[in-house]
């Protein structure tokens, strides 16, 4: 019998491009290389918003390679002072080698922009069969070429130009290997140029590509003079507006008399509908955030907070309505783009903006304007109010609907269940929060409102393999499905959902091993006995931070700030930023929670349990991964499994990142 040896030579380090080509999936989309070209649009589009270039060419060529070309500074070129190297090779082959770092001190090549850990290009190289990068810089065209990440053909002089014909030409041949389609996706192209164009006025945007069976390219230009309210115009061609468009642009103009920095704001176009949607759109840095964040609940909270002050003022809110957030900007169109001096996203894709800060900055720039607008207007005013309370009417009218519902033979609830006032599925939640001292913060911390709370005593039957008849003798899961208002079923099943309570069903457990193992039991419940819940995307994992970092006073601008850390590596990002705003270490100190129960109220409702503040994360199955799930959960949960548990930890086990 052989077994496997764990040894020195055991441990492989990735070094270079490597990780980049091992885990793609970790740095990028890999359904086509659309995401890895838009990493070189980015870095153009930069360009232009730190005010050096004017046009942005972007060309797909016949043989699958895509160009992208600015009238930029052109990349430097010289040796880099302590590596070495040509600062272009740098760019391109190294993860973390980029000019938009140093942004508090003022020595970063860029006040604002996308990137931030200098990752996207290098990662762009690396999964590139061949990357040629043109600079035309100080009055000489230079040339670098590389394959797979590596340089085959050395930084090169190939000629001479105008002393102000400068930029970057970058053309990439992606690695097929590396997608799971070798085409790129052109409407993603297409919005994201047509974006980049609306968000940096007076620049033109450009795309050219083959037509089959035609000589001729394709070339579609975009150059909005008049920026998000002409472009919000377009998006909501086929919608009936119920107001005129109202656009606004602020920055912040002296950050010594506010907590944020001098440029940091936001411009916004938004209108009502009266019927029809809109595909409302938001950016950071000109970088698009599909998955929306922090600053677009900035923005709807500053919407709601100056329609709610009109109604107010002048008196329209009829006897007995409350008008919620929610039924001011559910028929909201809108545009928004903010500039942020430090954004933080949630993974390297940039899909959804995290800072908390971004909300009061898009909160603070944003209400003011509106309100002078919508007072400066009072008819438009008036119908937008008209249209909120109509739909706060609409949601009161369907609560009542949902109780005539209730047949008298439910369950009686469970008595540690601490229930939501609303009986409105789409609003409430529900909070499975693990220990009951957590449970009495979290209590305090809830929107009493639309938030539910059930403590859990200990660990979770873990019910991979219990039959459903089974299931209620375990009190835990009796309690939560009774909770829930929903039968246990099988995948197959059509269980009936109408006795649904709660629209969100959030895990809130401890961060550390213990609370991520009562994850992984609860889970394991959803999964094989409510599937229906988690495909119908009704179950969430919250994430409360591990560290807090508090701040002391900084003189009178400053006040004492408390800030929260998800991880470690979280911790040392603001770290770093504490020390790039010359924050002593003796000024602040870093304190670790245990578990929620150590939390008080206050801080549990800032970072977990606030709609604004909290994160957040869905759980769903993409449709091409049913069978690896399966595959995954029997290997970690079922009880015969224990030797192929084995071998995948020994296999494994070099990669997990353990907080013990």
């Amino acid at each position: 019998m052989t077994t496997s040896r764990y040894s020195e030579s055991s441990i492989t380090v990735l070094k270079g491009l490597e990780p980049v080509k091992e885990r793609p999936g970790m740095y990028t989309r890999t359904e086509n290389p659309t995401h890895i070209c838009q990493e070189v649009i980015d870095n153009a589009a930069d360009e232009a918003l730190g005010g050096f270039a004017t046009e942005i060419k972007v060309e797909i060529h016949e043989d699958g390679s895509l160009s992208v070309s600015d009238n930029g500074r052109g990349i430097p070129v010289g040796l880099h002072p302590t590596e070495g190297l040509p600062v272009v090779e740098l760019v391109f082959t190294r993860l973390h080698a980029g000019g938009k770092f140093n942004k508090k001190d003022g020595d970063s090549a860029y006040a604002f922009s996308g990137g931030l850990h200098g990752v996207g290009v290098s990662v762009t190289n690396a999964l590139s069969k061949r990357l040629e990068v043109t600079v035309k810089r100080e009055g000489k065209i230079y040339r670098i070429v590389f394959a797979g990440g590596d340089v085959i053909e050395p930084l090169t002089e190939i000629g001479k130009c105008a002393i102000k014909n400068s930029g970057t030409e970058v053309r990439v041949w992606p690695n097929s290997q590396y997608f799971e389609s070798p085409s790129y996706s052109i409407p993603e192209l297409e919005r994201l140029l047509r974006a980049k164009a609306v968000l940096l006025p007076g620049v033109t945007v450009s795309l050219m590509r083959p037509v089959k069976g035609q000589a001729d390219k394709n070339t579609q230009t975009w150059h909005y003079p008049n920026g998000l309210k002409s472009y919000l115009a377009d998006l909501i061609s086929e919608a009936q507006e119920a107001v005129p468009v109202f656009s606004s642009e602020n920055y912040i103009s002296d950050g010594h008399d506010t907590d944020f920095s001098k440029g940091e704001g936001a411009a916004f176009a938004l209108t009502w509908l009266e019927e029809g949607s809109s595909n409302n759109e938001s950016y950071v840095n000109l970088i698009p955030t599909p998955l929306g964040g922090t600053h677009e609940a900035g923005l709807k909270q500053a919407v709601f907070q100056a329609v709610s002050n009109f109604i107010n003022h002048h008196n329209l809110l009829p006897r007995g309505v409350k008008v919620q957030s929610d039924d001011v900007f559910s028929r909201v169109a809108f545009v928004l783009s903010a500039r942020v001096l430090d954004p933080q996203f949630q993974g390297q894709t940039k899909d959804k903006l995290t800072n908390r800060d971004a909300l009061k900055l898009v909160a603070a720039v944003s209400g003011d304007p509106l309100e002078l607008w919508l007072n400066q207007n009072i008819e438009t005013g008036k119908k937008i109010a008209e249209l909120a309370i109509k739909q706060a009417q609409a949601r009161m009218r369907s609560v009542k609907k949902i109780e005539k519902k209730k047949g008298s033979g439910v369950a009686v609830l469970p008595g540690k269940l601490t229930d939501c006032e609303s009986e409105d599925i789409r609003e409430n939640e529900l909070f499975l929060v693990e220990g009951d001292s957590a449970g009495g913060s979290a209590k305090l911390a809830r929107d009493k409102a639309t938030q539910a709370i059930l403590p859990l005593r200990g660990k979770v039957l873990n019910s991979f393999e219990v039959h459903q008849d089974q299931l209620f003798g375990n009190t835990e899961i009796h309690d939560i499905a009774v909770a829930i208002g929903v039968d246990p079923h099988n995948e197959n099943d059509n269980p009936d959902l109408s006795g649904l309570r709660y629209g969100k069903i959030a895990i809130l457990s401890d961060a550390d091993v213990d609370g991520s193992h009562i994850q992984v039991l609860l889970l394991t419940l959803f999964y094989k006995h409510f599937p229906k819940l988690v495909s119908d995307g009704h179950i969430y994992v919250a994430q409360p931070p591990l560290f807090r970092v508090d701040v002391n006073a900084q003189g009178k601008s400053k006040p004492a700030r408390k800030l929260y850390a998800l991880d470690q590596a979280e911790l040392d990002s603001i770290l770093e930023r504490l020390q790039k705003e010359g924050v002593k270490e003796t000024a602040y100190s870093i304190s670790r929670f245990k578990g929620l129960g150590e939390m008080n109220p206050d801080q549990l409702k800032d970072t977990t349990m606030h709609p604004d503040t909290r994160r957040l994360l869905q759980v769903k199955i993409p449709v091409t991964a049913h069978e690896q799930t399966q595959h995954i959960f029997t290997k970690l949960m079922g009880k015969g499994e224990a030797a192929s548990r084995r071998a995948w930890m020994e296999a494994e086990g070099d990669t997990a990142e353990v907080d013990i």
